[in-house]
């Protein structure tokens, strides 16, 4: 039976296909891998998705982590699970053979990691949320930083988080209020509340590393107002000696658990730094470390933020891939009615597979769920360019390709992979509603990735007002080649047709821009930036899928049906989603400011 997590076929298909990541092993850094080592990499994942992970989903969903006041208990299926993830030696697998690594690409490193989005997104929060901790050390961390805290990460003995939100003041980081007062052996002592910390308590692992941003004092002994007062501290919920073995409990307390509509089986909390109640070195304050600079925190935290935007995305798509799997297997195996031109009730009646509608909302899903996932594996890909790509130019211009694609990595698949698991649920029908089946905790999982790691409008007001405009359009400048590149390969094609109509889109989503930034009001410009997103991430997707189509049509057809459908799936978006932009790039070019106007008494 074909997987009900995620295609290996369209995933082969991306890897060595369209991304062509075997020609990385040319590169001195993956000389040790090959195409046998790859898909091993992939086999272990999907085995360890499919038996391990995929086996509780449900369990951990219907059976939350509960507090009682003191500690945390959860399911034991979960602690299996990431054993079995740990031992297999994946929390280290894109690290360097030095640090008990696997050196893989970037991109094989994340496809590996999309089983376990895929099969159950709770569970694999934990290994994310680590890695993503650990990788932020490894750039902004001290050698001794690195020794005692990132090698036991790595190894699955430590796990991590990110603690950034407070209850007051949720994405505005600049209204942060937790302190961090310097002591005289070089820590700190930091005192403060942090909400939405996922795997903030648990007793998965022998420690957890939170990494927390606060702001240290001035002279005046008040804390610094706005970002620039923000450092990054390594904070641990047990005090690590300098020989690795563990001390007493620092100050960080669990306040309670957040309640969530889906993503239940993650520990989310309420953390309490500095209250007091464990006092280590004999009195109130939770030890921390400073990483990096001093005041320099907000830009330390953004590397692990911007790996977890791309993550947010693939974690989106996965769960709308394999909503969309279940879907598929659905409506192949369940009859129910007959064609309009053959309404004989003495007829057998049809798997509903064959009515129109619902391959309409097949369709759908495939090319939201294979555009996305497309979509977030070329930024891996643009990773490993930025980290291994011989020539300076082609490494900056990977950078600047990342820094443009991230919002709509984030952002375009929580909003259309979620679609995906809507359109999933009414394909089931009355079944899709009831918890008897999968894909209505899909959607509610999905639901939490428009929202964590920056909200959909955080990313709009991100990719509108900085990263379009950044080194003087350099990123949009470069973006806009590719795309034209595209175009032009289309050209000689079938699909040429295609090619221009994306054509006469990008060159007004240009225009759009230049008007926007010229309105001579920034609020004006950016009060419809969340639709810019929209209209700007539905382009780049059709470029990704134009793409695709093109090296379907160049593939050996010795597999018809996969690849027709890939072009049909390619037909389908262009001809069903593209013109979607059409409004809203009008809207955008009148610089409409209804929403912006709007008073409060009018609500």
């Amino acid at each position: 039976m074909s997987s009900l997590i995620l295609s290996r076929r369209d995933l082969d298909f991306l890897l060595y296909e369209w991304l062509d990541a075997l020609s990385l092993t040319q590169r001195e850094r993956f000389t040790d891998h090959n195409r046998e080592t790859f898909d091993a990499v992939l086999d272990l994942c999907e085995r360890l998705a499919t038996d391990v992970f995929a086996t509780h989903n449900k369990k951990s969903d219907q059976h939350e982590p509960e507090f009682d006041g003191n500690r945390v208990s959860m399911i034991p299926e979960v602690a299996v699970a990431l054993k079995a993830f740990c031992d297999a030696g994946l929390m280290a697998a894109g690290q360097d053979f030095e640090m008990g690594g696997m050196q893989l690409p970037c991109v094989i490193e994340k496809a590996g990691f999309a089983w376990f989005k895929g099969a159950n997104v709770a569970t694999s929060a934990y290994p994310f949320l680590t890695i993503g901790n650990a990788n932020t050390l490894l750039k902004c961390g001290s050698p001794e930083q690195i020794e005692r805290y990132v090698k036991p990460l790595l190894a699955g003995r430590f796990f991590g988080t990110m603690c950034l939100s407070e209850p007051q003041a949720g994405s505005s980081l600049s209204d942060i209020t937790t302190r961090a007062d310097p002591e005289p052996d070089g820590s700190y002592r930091l005192r403060g509340n942090k909400m939405w910390i996922s795997g903030g308590e648990h007793e998965l692992s022998e420690n957890i590393i939170h990494l927390v941003l606060a702001k240290v004092p001035g002279p005046d002994g008040k804390l610094i107002a706005g970002v620039k007062g923000i450092s990054l501290f390594i904070v641990p919920k047990k005090i690590v000696h300098a020989d690795g073995t563990l001390g007493e409990r620092n100050d960080v307390l669990l306040a309670g658990l957040n309640h969530k509509m889906g993503y239940r089986g993650t520990t989310n909390c309420l953390l309490n730094f500095g209250e007091g109640q464990f006092q280590p070195g004999g009195k109130a304050g939770a030890i921390g470390y400073l990483v990096g600079s001093l005041h320099q925190g907000l830009a330390a935290m953004f590397h692990m933020m911007n790996e977890a935007r791309i993550g947010v995305g693939l974690g989106a798509v996965m769960l709308g891939y394999t909503g969309y799997l279940h879907a598929l297997d659905y409506a192949r195996n369940r009859p129910q009615g007959r064609h309009a031109a053959n309404k004989d009730p003495h007829q057998n009646q049809i798997p509903i597979i064959q009515h129109a509608d619902v391959k309409r909302m097949l369709l759908a899903q495939k090319a939201y769920v294979e555009g996305g996932l497309a979509l977030t594996l070329y930024c891996a890909r643009l990773v490993d360019e930025e980290k291994t790509a011989s020539e300076d130019h082609a490494r900056a211009n990977a950078t600047l390709l990342l820094d443009i694609l991230t919002p709509i990595a984030k952002s375009w698949p929580s909003q259309w992979c979620l679609e995906a698991n809507n359109l999933a649920i009414q394909v089931h029908g009355g079944y899709g509603y009831t918890r008897e089946y999968n894909v209505e905790q899909f959607y509610r999982d999905n639901r939490l990735n428009p929202i964590h790691e920056g909200t959909h409008g955080i990313q709009g007001l991100d990719l509108l007002g900085r990263k379009v405009v950044m080194h003087e359009g350099a990123a949009l400048t470069l973006l806009g080649e590719k795309v034209r590149a595209t175009i032009a390969q289309s050209g000689t094609t079938e699909l040429s047709e295609l090619g221009g109509a994306l054509l006469q889109r990008w060159q007004r989503l240009l225009d759009v821009t230049t008007q926007l930034h010229h309105s001579g009001d920034v609020n004006t410009t950016l009060a419809n930036a969340s639709i810019y997103l929209e209209a700007f991430g539905h382009i780049v997707v059709s470029w990704i899928w134009l793409s695709q189509a093109l090296c379907a049509l160049e593939a050996e057809h010795d597999e018809l049906d996969f690849y027709a459908g890939k072009l049909q799936a390619c037909r389908w978006f262009f001809l069903y989603e593209l013109p979607k932009v059409d409004a809203q790039l009008v809207l955008l070019a009148s610089l409409d400011t209804t929403s912006l106007t709007m008073q409060d008494n009018w609500f």
